[in-house]
């Protein structure tokens, strides 16, 4: 960083992640490294804007909450879905207006929900009435999302059971509890799950959206706000365009009064792709057996499960690592097994992996590294998160 700014490197046309390694001396860099391609987002940004132009993204800030990231999307005209008096705080430090936050977290602590009010962030969710009762008494003025439940049959991360209400038997009931206190219900929300893969699990809670829109309407609220949540691939984009494409007609069928707002709550969507990133093997061992045949080959990277592959905890995908050798595809393979570097035998990121003999001082990169990894990366045992350097574009 340079007087609070991060440093940028400028590419021509696409970055090239083994020229970085090559010009960069990594061979001295103890701790890992995340390479961040910032024109990533902006190409992601525009395939949204091109597929689904009447939903507008809210970032959503705990999938990666770097600040250079947040500040450039901020930059970029997107809106931003917070869950906490800090992320709040973030974003509305980038200049971001209020009116572009939707405070997407149904049960919120009493003093965020002053922050919200103190800086005017209205919009914001519910899914139970203990927590319209408290809107009641902290934040009487706000807009109310009620957020109902609808999850995908296939989802990397299924978010329903814990929050999300009935939307048959109980969103009415919040609805007319809001009309009885004279508090705004102006419309409504779901999140299909992280990681959505069923192209069909958006139209049917679009459906359910219309049905609570109908009666928020004939109890005499004014719904005009339709939050779609997220659950968008970020690295298959043939995926996106199919559930952009149901997004499209089923809004188009359901909600085609264009004075209602449509927004969602991307996350990985804008940033999986964006990060790449770089360890190096510490440690090696083999593991032969009793004839002294070669079994399996263990390396130990200087980055593992309690730092940027923390995610592993919560969804069950396979890192890939590529090892940055010339000729690394018609090298020998060896049944290899992958430890990050911690004490902890939990730290294990690969095993039974097929890769070419390494050694110690080699480096292997990991693509499709932004969501879900730096936010819940820690200092276990002492060992770095890792670094991150910003690259973006030429522009033209």
């Amino acid at each position: 960083m340079t007087n609070g700014s991060p440093k940028i490197q400028y590419y021509e046309h696409e970055l090239n992640i083994r020229q970085v390694i090559e010009q960069s001396n990594l061979q001295d860099l103890d701790h890992p490294l995340n390479i961040c391609d910032l024109s990533n987002l902006e190409r992601k940004l525009r395939l949204w804007q091109k597929l689904m132009p009447r939903i507008k993204p809210h970032y959503a800030v705990k999938c990666n909450d770097d600040p250079v990231l947040v500040k450039f999307l901020a930059d970029l005209g997107t809106g931003f879905d917070c869950a906490s008096k800090n992320e709040l705080k973030m974003v509305l430090g980038f200049g971001v207006s209020p009116e572009r936050i939707i405070f997407a977290h149904p049960c919120r602590p009493a003093n965020h929900l002053k922050y919200a009010k103190e800086h005017k962030v209205l919009n914001g969710t519910v899914d139970n009435e203990f927590e319209i009762y408290k809107l009641y008494k902290h934040y009487p003025d706000s807009n109310i999302l009620v957020r109902f439940k609808s999850e995908a049959k296939k989802a990397l991360c299924p978010l329903g059971d814990k929050y999300g209400c009935n939307a048959e038997e109980d969103a009415g009931a919040l609805m007319l509890l809001a009309k009885a206190l004279k508090l705004k219900v102006t419309g409504t929300s779901f999140h299909v799950g992280s990681g959505c893969s069923e192209v069909e699990a958006f139209d049917r809670a679009i459906e359910k959206a219309e049905n609570i829109f109908n009666f928020g309407e004939r109890i005499g609220h004014k719904m005009d706000l339709l939050d779609i949540g997220g659950g968008f691939p970020g690295i298959d984009d043939g995926v996106f365009e199919q559930i952009a494409e149901a997004v499209n007609t089923s809004v188009q069928l359901r909600f085609p009064d264009e004075r209602v707002q449509i927004i969602s709550e991307p996350g990985r969507f804008f940033v999986e792709a964006a990060n790449t990133l770089i360890c190096k093997v510490h440690g090696k061992r083999e593991v032969r057996n009793k004839d002294g045949k070669l079994e399996q080959i263990m390396y130990y990277l200087n980055d593992g499960i309690f730092g940027a592959f923390a995610g592993m905890f919560y969804y069950p995908e396979v890192a890939t690592p590529q090892p940055f050798l010339d000729n690394a595809e018609t090298l020998p393979k060896f049944k290899s097994l992958i430890w990050g570097p911690s004490c902890d035998a939990l730290d294990k990121l690969l095993g039974d992996f097929l890769l070419p003999n390494l050694n110690c001082g080699d480096l292997l990169g990991f693509v499709n590294m932004g969501a879900y990894t730096l936010p819940l990366a820690s200092p276990f045992n002492g060992f770095d998160v890792p670094e991150t350097r910003y690259f973006q574009e030429k522009p033209k």
